[in-house]
């Protein structure tokens, strides 16, 4: 079975030709990241227009690349929601009209679904599963019982994890977006700095926001003589040791067999490292950190986890609407 999976829900124009769920055909992204690094963060108006210029180039290179004819594709996927309302509303338009006009399947998918599918490129998934979310929009803990059933264990209070890199960024000079500069200049830091830890009302539940103002206000305190590369260690280990902790009490809750990081903040280096810390709350579990091309956003993933929908009976009419505050499935 081949999907043609299309994902729009932020700054990338991506569409991927998925078969049978795990082989890639293809998967075409462009990204709009330098045109938004001169802002300092994604300017929603300017992503949707990017969008409309890009969505057929990206389409047709998909197919080209794939080697295959749009007649041979079983079904199209696309991401419904979240994110941004423009974004997702270009993809959704263009998927639902190849819907329409090949009279084929449409499956509409939640995009942390999607990061979370993303690890059976690399390994079978088993279940019960634990998966770790961390992105730009997303900080969850997800059970998943058994296939495509989703249940959160626990999300963030305020700032998903990568917003707060990207603002502690901003506050400390560096680039957008900030997360790889704090993970690149945080290998040369040394332990100067301490920050709060931060307390939340239920115990899987993150927040972010305080540590952030905790930084903010260091800065102001030092003025010029902070040493970045001792801050952006002191934050990052702040950060880590929130996700880290949540995360072991999660295991230590629920019994599961299976545990997998998901999401663009998966890319950090030093999150990677401290995965493992993992193994000494239940040594037997198994652990799946997924490709550096599979966090950041990208189609193969929506078409990953759009073919096990598929088996599960998600399908979508051309009524649907993109949301920008889905709920999972």
């Amino acid at each position: 079975m081949k999907i043609c999976a299309i994902e729009t829900s932020c700054d990338e124009t991506a569409v991927a030709i998925i078969e049978n769920g795990h082989t890639v055909l293809s998967n075409i992204v462009s990204s709009q990241i330098n045109t938004h690094a001169a802002f300092g963060g994604v300017i929603p108006e300017v992503a949707s227009r990017i969008h409309i210029e890009n969505i057929s180039i990206v389409l047709e290179e998909a197919i080209t690349t794939a080697n295959i004819k749009i007649d041979d594709i079983d079904a199209f996927a696309i991401t419904q929601g979240p994110g941004l309302i423009g974004s997702l509303h270009v993809g959704l338009i263009a998927a639902k009209t190849l819907s329409w006009f090949y009279n084929k399947p449409l499956i509409p998918i939640h995009h942390i679904t999607g990061h979370i599918y993303a690890n059976q490129f690399v390994d079978k998934l088993e279940y019960p599963l634990l998966a770790l979310v961390v992105s730009g929009g997303h900080t969850e803990l997800v059970l998943l019982k058994e296939e495509y059933k989703f249940e959160i264990l626990g999300s963030t209070q305020d700032d998903a994890i990568g917003e707060a890199y990207d603002k502690v960024a901003r506050v400390m000079g560096l680039p957008y977006p900030g997360g790889p500069h704090i993970d690149r200049i945080a290998k040369d830091g040394k332990k100067n700095y301490r920050l709060p830890k931060v307390k939340t009302q239920k115990p899987l539940d993150f927040s972010f926001s305080g540590l952030k103002s905790a930084v903010l206000q260091l800065i102001q305190r030092n003025k010029n003589e902070i040493i970045k590369e001792d801050l952006a260690y002191a934050f990052q280990e702040a950060a880590l040791n929130e996700i880290i902790e949540k995360t072991k009490l999660a295991l230590s809750m629920y019994q599961v067999k299976h545990f997998v990081l998901a999401g663009g903040v998966a890319a950090n280096s030093r999150l990677r490292e401290r995965v493992n810390d993992l193994k000494l709350i239940q040594p037997d579990l198994k652990i799946t950190i997924p490709p550096m091309w599979c966090c950041t956003d990208n189609a193969a993933m929506i078409g990953a986890v759009a073919y096990v929908a598929y088996q599960h009976g998600v399908r979508g009419d051309l009524d649907i609407s993109a949301n920008p505050g889905l709920d999972y499935a």
